[in-house]
């Protein structure tokens, strides 16, 4: 796959995984975006080093897109565990 590819799989993961957690975020938007893309390639990842299987096989592939989605899903957990404390400590 193409690397416009990529981030086409990672923006709409970082919808998805964004629809199934939803909350307030910090970043907004663009930050959603970026977890996304970045999850797409930790869940490709994870997938070939946990279970050894090649997980992105292409673009319309179901494995493909439980990988990006999961992977988006973890670094948006642990994006909120970072910056939720940060937020919490403001003061006015």
């Amino acid at each position: 796959m193409g690397i416009i590819a990529w981030i086409l799989i990672g923006l709409l993961a970082g919808m998805i995984a964004k629809a199934l957690m939803p909350g307030k975020d910090p970043g907004g938007i663009i930050i959603t975006m970026l977890i996304g893309i970045a999850g797409g390639l930790l869940g490709g990842w994870l997938g070939k080093v946990i279970f050894g299987v090649d997980s992105i096989d292409g673009f319309f592939d179901l494995s493909t897109w439980v990988a990006a989605v999961v992977g988006s899903l973890i670094l948006l957990v642990l994006y909120r565990l970072v910056t939720g404390n940060r937020r919490s400590h403001r003061h006015a």
